[in-house]
């Protein structure tokens, strides 16, 4: 059985920015087994597998580890490879996935991900965090993630994580965030759990990040920056109980896997 394979990298306003997605159209769903094996293959933080379903698409996703319930970069990757490679008509596309439904639009060259809102709630930095990420902030929420604001885009930069600490949280991951110096927030992001240490830019991550940042300067849209070392802009904006998380793409390789 022969697949197509694109690598974008998405998020990104040239190649070897962003994050890379490697994603694959299929017309009928692979075993789970099967596309663990191709993400863990793969090695990229996701691989996204897509399948026609009635007039839209449903879509899943797998770290080299394990399936996950959203991901905001393999989306807008899956919908570059639609609207640019498939040639998918309209200027819209609606995904079916485990987190419900998911629209992306493209407006001129960007992506606009709309996504579910998952506000973060305030809580107790939990001592593992703490020695995990070698600093303290009075300022600890959870949805899923832990995320963590600290007051300035110096201390993300310099923060050296403790992935073994990390990866035994009871969450997905941990996000680190602050106001940046030329953008709204810059924020970093870790999910060692599922074998990935510092995710490049964190679509999923910005439904936490965007309702907390939107709240703090009053205001419904924003421009933020993942400082990873790849990098990656986004614009913001907030709407109730939805974010819209807009960026650019690029496709860096297409090809072809083959599994006897």
């Amino acid at each position: 059985m022969k697949l197509s394979l694109y690598q974008i990298d998405a998020f990104a306003n040239k190649v070897f920015e962003g994050n890379p997605a490697a994603v694959i159209p299929l017309e009928n769903w692979l075993p789970t087994k099967t596309m663990q094996l191709i993400a863990s293959e793969n090695n990229l933080s996701e691989t996204a597998f897509f399948c026609p379903s009635d007039n839209n698409y449903e879509i899943r996703w797998f770290t080299p580890n394990g399936e996950v319930e959203l991901c905001g970069h393999a989306t807008l990757a899956s919908a570059y490879v639609l609207f640019n490679i498939l040639n998918y008509k309209t200027e819209q596309i609606e995904f079916n996935s485990l987190s419900g439904s998911l629209i992306v639009k493209k407006i001129n060259d960007l992506y606009r991900l709309d996504f579910p809102s998952q506000k973060p709630i305030k809580c107790k930095m939990p001592s593992l965090l703490t020695e995990g990420l070698g600093r303290e902030s009075n300022n600890c929420y959870k949805n899923e993630d832990y995320l963590v604001v600290f007051e300035t885009e110096d201390e993300i930069a310099n923060i050296n994580p403790d992935f073994n600490k990390l990866k035994n949280l009871d969450s997905r991951g941990v996000i680190i965030t602050a106001p940046g110096l030329n953008y709204d927030f810059v924020s970093r992001a870790f999910f060692p759990k599922y074998g990935i240490l510092e995710d490049p830019v964190t679509g999923s991550a910005h439904t936490k990040l965007i309702p907390y940042w939107a709240k703090k300067f009053e205001k419904s849209k924003l421009i933020a920056k993942q400082i990873s070392k790849r990098g990656g802009e986004l614009f913001c904006e907030n709407n109730k109980n939805r974010v819209y998380i807009s960026g650019h793409a690029k496709l860096y390789m297409k090809g072809e896997i083959e599994i006897n």
